[in-house]
């Protein structure tokens, strides 16, 4: 990890630390479904990130692995971000989006509409994306996750009857 990288994710943990996406436990809707690993799934790490759980490579990827119950202060970004991503814009501005990678697990995803998510967490996690983005290998790693994340939205509005409700 860079130095610039150190400090663009200690202020991420900061930011985030003691906000989530919405004012109640969002957890409690789910059963934490998001937080129920394995010794195979877990949360992607971003380039240079470090983490006290176990690491697996899985496609070129760091995936880091809690097998469902972790210390707050030690989530990774990825975990932090759920199951939102900052996307750069042509205009150069920073937005929040859904990650609809997470359809599968996340209400909040499949039920954006009727979730009234934490402005201050949205808040947050849009200065997170501008810092991110600023780091070369940051910005690249969003980047791929946002064309994953149209792709899936893709895959979905293509076979609307699979769809989960």
């Amino acid at each position: 990890m860079t130095q610039k990288q150190r400090r663009i994710y200690r202020k991420a943990y900061a930011l985030l630390e003691h906000h989530t996406p919405l004012r109640a436990d969002c957890g409690v809707l789910c059963g934490r479904a998001c937080c129920r690993g394995d010794g195979e799934t877990g949360m992607l790490l971003f380039p240079g990130e470090e983490t006290p759980f176990r690491v697996l490579k899985k496609n070129g990827r760091r995936i880091a692995v809690c097998g469902g119950r972790c210390r707050r202060a030690d989530r990774p970004l990825g975990c932090r971000l759920f199951p939102f991503l900052p996307q750069l814009e042509e205009s150069g501005r920073v937005r929040v989006r859904l990650d609809s990678r997470g359809f599968g697990l996340c209400p909040l995803v499949r039920r954006a509409e009727a979730a009234a998510f934490s402005h201050r967490f949205l808040h947050r996690v849009r200065r997170v994306g501008k810092r991110l983005l600023r780091d070369r290998e940051s910005r690249a790693f969003l980047a791929a996750l946002w064309r994953e994340s149209e792709e899936s939205d893709a895959l979905r509005r293509q076979f609307p009857k699979n769809n989960l409700k």
